[in-house]
């Protein structure tokens, strides 16, 4: 039988064949520090008969062979883990800056979003461009990253209905998150702006962010936007 929670670690079946393992209930950077530690451990020392680890904000989805392990044997075996999880160190993670023209044909809702949250363009940009985020997961599409947190006078809701398709390069914001549509895709977050930068490279399966990475977004004009986008 699973034991929902152990050590503060929530332990919750999700099919007869995943497994989620939970290091808190909200968005935080020590909650998302013990999820990378966690795959970390996973990555020097494979559990065999795991398939797929699936990390995401403050929880870890495992997909496993069901006919060599029960969801209370491979709980078991991950505990073990987690008992070593304080002694394991981080690599020095990453600064990435992404170029971004905001606004205009770039941004289609920027203008929106400044309306509902009371904020010039200029200071929009200020805004979002000044901080800090983390990337706490890649998910949705291969090479877009969730990044966080969105500065409080930005948060601003998704799209009621998302839009069919949103152009290679979008920067979007949701919520407290932002992030970058690494190809044409369907979408509903808000787009403030676009980036020449690759995201994602089809060709060799690469992304320019990594999970634990840090990124900052830095304010182009489209004249910047378009000598890069030829390079």
């Amino acid at each position: 039988m699973v034991k929902p929670v152990v050590d503060g670690v929530r332990f919750l079946p999700g099919s007869d064949s995943t497994l989620m393992v939970y290091f808190g209930e909200r968005i935080s950077l020590a909650g998302h520090a013990r999820v990378v530690r966690f795959l970390r451990l996973l990555e020097a020392e494979p559990v065999p008969g795991v398939r797929n680890v699936h990390p995401a904000y403050c929880s870890v989805l495992l997909k496993f062979d069901a006919l060599r392990w029960t969801h209370a044997e491979l709980q078991a075996i991950l505990q073990e883990r987690l008992a070593r999880l304080d002694a394991v160190e981080f690599a020095e993670t990453r600064l990435v800056e992404i170029p971004v023209c905001y606004g205009g044909e770039f941004g289609a809702d920027l203008a929106e979003v400044c309306a509902a949250r009371g904020l010039s363009v200029t200071r929009a940009i200020e805004l979002h461009s000044s901080a800090e985020y983390h990337v706490y997961f890649l998910g949705f599409v291969p090479g877009f990253a969730y990044l966080g947190e969105l500065p409080a006078a930005l948060v601003t809701p998704r799209l009621a209905s998302p839009r069919r398709s949103v152009p290679a390069g979008s920067v979007g914001i949701a919520g407290n998150q932002t992030g970058v549509y690494p190809f044409a895709t369907p979408g509903g977050w808000r787009l403030i702006g676009r980036t020449p930068m690759k995201m994602f490279r089809a060709e060799d399966g690469t992304c320019a962010l990594a999970i634990g990475d840090r990124a900052r977004f830095v304010a182009i004009s489209a004249e910047r936007f378009a000598e890069l986008e030829r390079a």
